[in-house]
């Protein structure tokens, strides 16, 4: 079936521009979770010079394919059989160079990912006479993977030692979770609030 879909993919040099394929693209991503609606299939339709609807629900499947393929494909010329043209070719790698790291971050927004810890590093923060109680400074270096650059964030926030302590009985419980090889019911983390205010 992926083989015959392939030859579709020339329905796309039908269109006048550049910039019409490139919208037929936004579209598809833009319409990722819904569908294209009719209008949107009219004017795509119509910059194709297609005169049956038929003929543009395989070129939409191929399409679709190719963009899920984009995501999760780092040499974008692996993308593409021996069958689609070079000049095709040049024509989507242009267009999925523009795309990909757009594309890969909505995708990672949509399945909810978070940034992971880097790194962390302390000191004991700097104290004036009139404090008594002494005070750690704890620096947190955050990635990104959502970001086509990768991203970091830090984050530095200064603990007492009750607010310590209230911190450590939070993390051993986290420790006891992920230990806990039942788990939570549906592989859920069960929530935990601690106030340390």
């Amino acid at each position: 079936m992926e083989h015959s879909l392939w030859g579709h993919l020339p329905l796309l040099m039908r269109s006048n521009s550049k910039e019409s394929i490139e919208y037929i693209f936004q579209a598809l991503w833009r319409t990722r979770k819904t569908g294209l609606d009719s209008t949107d299939r009219d004017v795509i339709k119509d910059m194709l010079q297609l005169d049956h609807a038929n003929d543009l629900d395989p070129l939409l499947v191929c399409l679709r394919m190719l963009i899920r393929r984009c995501i999760n494909e780092n040499d974008i010329q692996k993308l593409f059989p021996r069958e689609v043209s070079p000049e095709l070719q040049r024509l989507l790698t242009i267009l999925f160079q523009k795309f990909q790291g757009e594309w890969r971050n909505d995708e990672y927004k949509d399945q909810g990912i978070l940034p992971r810890l880097k790194t962390m590093t302390w000191n004991m923060a700097d104290h004036d006479t009139e404090s008594t109680d002494p005070a750690a400074v704890i620096n947190l270096k955050l990635l990104d993977d959502t970001q086509s650059v990768l991203g970091e964030t830090e984050v530095k926030f200064q603990v007492e030692k009750d607010t310590l302590q209230t911190m450590l009985k939070s993390m051993y419980c986290i420790r006891d979770q992920l230990s806990n090889t039942g788990g939570a019911s549906n592989g859920q983390a069960q929530a935990q609030e601690t106030s340390i205010l």
